[in-house]
């Protein structure tokens, strides 16, 4: 997938009126993104991102801590100047985006070793159900 697919699938999902909003969200949520993840996920995330989303994805320094949910949107907010409530559709969009990224390049178990390694209430920024294992 190219820039150009990856920023018309955010533009999608979140139905923006332009491909500048849809671009602004995308390096908002990526830059972001780069600072909550460490290791062999950031490497696998990085590898199928098309530039420029690598190169906004990788410069970011990560975070020793990651952030919770709720924070890592409040961060969104505060990059594009907006309500939390509309960070959050932002962030569902971009993330939907990049699911939709994983999954056209063979790399669906991507976004579940990406939620391993974040914690509690990312899946559901990533369309997905938050799953709880069984006491």
């Amino acid at each position: 997938m190219t820039w150009h697919e990856l920023v018309q699938q955010a533009r999608h999902h979140g139905r923006y009126a332009t491909d500048e909003e849809a671009e602004n969200v995308l390096q908002a949520v990526l830059a972001a993104l780069g600072a909550q993840l460490v290791a062999e996920e950031r490497c696998e995330l990085a590898a199928i991102l098309p530039e420029p989303a690598r190169t906004t994805f990788c410069q970011q320094i990560p975070l020793t801590q990651p952030l919770t949910a709720p924070a890592f949107v409040g961060t969104i907010a505060r990059a594009l100047g907006t309500t939390p409530a509309q960070a959050r559709w932002d962030t569902t969009s971009a993330l939907a985006a990049l699911t939709e990224l994983a999954d056209l390049t063979g790399q669906p178990p991507l976004i579940d070793h990406l939620l391993a390694q974040l914690p509690r209430g990312y899946a559901l920024l990533f369309c997905r159900p938050e799953l709880t294992s069984a006491a």
